[in-house]
Parts: C-alpha cells; structure tokens; sequence
C-alpha cells in the first residue's frame, strides 16, 4: 500500500484567520501595534517559534508563546474550514486504499483540536506528527518518516507523496525520497523548493495519485 501525507495550514484547512488574530491578540497584550494578516501569515509553514518570532520581534519567544498557546487553544477554531473538496477527496483516497497521514509544523494542540472539530481523526488515527512532538520539523525527513511509523509501519518508498503548499513541504518530500504535491491554493511560499506536480484545487490531487494506484 502507499501513503500520502498532507501539510494542514494551507493545504487541509484555511487556518489564516484565526493564527493572524492570535498574534495580534499576543501583540496587543504585549502593548504593541497590530500586523496585517499578510504580514503575520507571511511566517507561518515553519513552526511556531518561527511564527513568534518574526511576527513578534520586539518581545522573547518564552514570553510570547504563553500568552499565544492560552488564546489559540481557545479560538484556533472559530474560522478554520477545510478547502474545497477536502472532505470528498480524503474519503476517496482511503476508499481506494491509500494510507493518509498528517505531517506538519504547527503545534500538536491546535492540530489535535482543528482534527476532532471536523471529525478528520477517522482519516489519519494515529499517523499525525506535529510541532512539540519532539521530532525535528520539516523540512527534516525524519519528520515524514515518523508518520509512516505510525502507519502499520509503513516504509516509505517513490510511490508515497507529501502533499503541501510550502518550501518546507516540498523539501521533506525531496529529502525522504517521496514525491511532493504543491498546492498552489494555500498560503506558504515555494522558494527553490522542487516539487512533482503542482495542483490549483485540492480534488486536483486524485488524478495525480492514480497513477500510483
């Protein structure tokens, strides 16, 4: 069986609103001005000290992130919504046999919240690795092969995928010898970062996995 592994911030789910409000409330309480939300989502796709970090300067990490992880695990989901054909497409994929996994960089708290609102545990189980889990983030591959742990021990080989739509994802897929699925909808940056096929909507993704079929 192969496996496909998907991002969740840009690429499961439209997670904008609520991280850019979640900064500006951390900003806020700190005393300092809001950012745009171009500007705050601008760092997301590489973990949340990175997220802070940038979109915080002014202040300490250590200080920054208590007051960010209180008001996120609050309203990290007040208006994420999965992108169109998520739904049908993720159903369809473990109907045909594949094996899904969600590897990504955003804190294990909020993705655990953002899975069981939706009902996505019933996709993934246990093959969801994220931020604070104490693997290295992508673009580290061993990040992706953890995942696959996770499922029935899966190996992972060419015929698996990593399906994102940031520099980091496509990277990953690149150091752990998978293909990657850029998603052109979401909201990272692809820099340098190879991919295999690009898709411009999410159901674009069974085509492409057909072929492996």
């Amino acid at each position: 069986m192969n496996a496909v592994f998907f991002d969740l911030d840009g690429t499961l789910f439209d997670t904008k609103a609520d991280l850019a409000a979640t900064v500006n409330h951390t900003r806020r309480d700190l005393g300092l001005v809001e950012w745009s939300e171009e500007n705050v989502i601008a760092h997301v796709g590489q973990g949340a000290k990175y997220l802070l970090t940038n979109s915080i300067p002014e202040c300490p990490y250590e200080e920054v992130w208590e007051i960010f992880k209180s008001h996120y695990a609050e309203h990290c989901v007040e208006r994420v919504q999965p992108y169109p054909g998520v739904v049908r497409t993720l159903g369809e994929l473990r109907d045909r046999g594949w094996l899904l996994g969600v590897n990504t960089n955003k804190p294990n708290f909020a993705v655990k919240l953002i899975l069981e609102k939706f009902g996505f545990t019933r996709y993934f189980g246990s093959a969801v690795v994220a931020g604070g889990d104490g693997i290295p983030l992508k673009p580290d591959a061993q990040s992706i092969r953890e995942c696959a742990s996770r499922l029935r021990g899966h190996r992972l080989s060419s015929h698996d995928w990593m399906v994102g739509d940031s520099w980091t994802d496509m990277q990953c897929a690149t150091n752990a010898g998978v293909k990657g699925a850029f998603c052109t909808f979401g909201f990272g940056r692809l820099k340098e970062a190879r991919f295999t096929v690009k898709i411009n909507r999410f159901d674009e993704l069974l085509m492409h996995l057909k072929a492996e079929e």
